[in-house]
């Protein structure tokens, strides 16, 4: 087979960003590559990318789409047309994109990664984005032969959302690696931050969805129960977004400027050493497709508080204390519980080290290559 990967979602390693869709697509692209030798792989680039020496070797042709710094001058018509034209050219067998969306207009076969529908499960999440959630994202998903989704909740999703025929989606898991990457000059993270021998801490982008209002509510009542956990400041990690102000606002209104800090964007190995030194993390999102940061810290021995719909049970299994997001009540008790328990800290460790093995790169990459197959007659 000639499989092509659209690799575009590959973010720069050289700045630790390897979030979201960029980690997925690059640790799967690089497992693929390890265990297959027989097939012939393409994998498609653009301008942001132009160091690709670790993806070479003798089965993989390397392609950059051409004009696609223009991209934003000729969006519809450069993504869907003439990238087909560039894919239908090299004859490939698959086309593969690992992030939601395929050109419209390719021919022949391909497969896409569903990564989560939250977009459809409450649209105040998110700013407008007609064009996308009315076009792009359906369309792909009626025109790919074989869907790729990261956990089952997601193809119920897509089972209710779309009416896709559970037969058309695999389920395929995610990796996780907690390995730091190899720099220059390395960084204490308590230093850099000041943070305390004792924090919890949530990592993730600051928006809507991941319920950050209700977590910093749940905190307040925690300390007003329990005074002597004020040593444990609340630690917010990750990239400002749409209405992220509202949670400054809230943390302003019930005057915790000194005991809730956000940390703005994290490399990679400051969200493993941040994650490692926590006495908990906690993910009260109100929806996720997998949860990726859950599976990270359980991998690094830190206990983990999660809500207890969409993916997030699925993925944690016994290994997390498991909330309602919507009852900031159920967050706090479970916080005040954990904190105060040095024998559930240490049960839900081991327990959490073990649901991590459940989820690795080549385990992925096997099952993506099974979906390739499934497709080549």
């Amino acid at each position: 087979m000639r499989i092509g990967i659209d690799c575009r979602t590959i973010l720069n390693p050289e700045l630790g960003e390897y979030a979201g869709v960029g980690h997925y697509t690059y640790y799967l692209v690089k497992n693929l590559l390890k265990l297959d030798k027989k097939n012939e792989y393409v994998l498609y680039f653009d301008w942001r990318v132009w160091d690709t020496k670790e993806f070479e070797q003798k089965n993989v042709k390397i392609k950059h789409f051409p004009f696609s710094q223009y991209k934003k001058f000729l969006p519809f018509a450069y993504s869907h047309l003439l990238i087909t034209a560039y894919l239908v050219k090299d004859g490939l067998t698959i086309f593969h994109s690992p992030a939601n969306v395929l050109p419209l207009t390719y021919p022949k076969k391909c497969v896409i990664t569903i990564h989560d529908l939250a977009i459809y499960k409450d649209p105040s999440w998110f700013p407008s984005q007609i064009f996308s959630t009315k076009l792009l994202v359906p369309q792909s998903i009626r025109k790919a032969d074989r869907i790729i989704a990261v956990s089952e909740s997601t193809k119920k999703d897509l089972k209710q959302i779309f009416n896709v025929p559970a037969k058309k989606i695999a389920v395929t898991y995610e990796g996780v690696i907690v390995d730091k990457f190899p720099v220059k000059k390395k960084l204490d993270v308590m230093k850099k931050f000041k943070l305390p021998d004792h924090y919890i801490l949530f990592v993730g982008t600051l928006e809507r969805r991941k319920n950050l209002i209700n977590l910093v509510r749940a905190y307040k009542k925690l300390i007003t129960w329990d005074k002597k956990l004020e040593r444990c400041p609340l630690i917010l990690a990750g990239h400002e977004s749409w209405k992220s102000e509202e949670i400054h606002d809230e943390v302003r209104e019930l005057k915790l400027a000194n005991l809730v800090r956000f940390l703005g964007y994290i490399s990679h190995n400051e969200k493993i050493d941040l994650m490692k030194k926590a006495c908990c993390f906690v993910n009260p999102s109100l929806y996720e497709g997998f949860g990726l940061t859950m599976v990270e810290a359980m991998a690094l021995g830190t206990p983990v508080i999660a809500s207890d719909i969409s993916s997030m049970p699925e993925v944690v299994g016994k290994a997390a204390i498991l909330v309602d997001p919507e009852k900031e009540y159920e967050i706090a008790a479970a916080l005040k519980k954990l904190l105060n328990s040095k024998d559930l800290q240490n049960k839900l460790i081991k327990k959490g080290i073990e649901q991590a093995k459940n989820f690795s790169w080549t385990k992925c990459s096997h099952e993506t290559l099974k979906v390739y197959e499934s497709l080549k007659k």
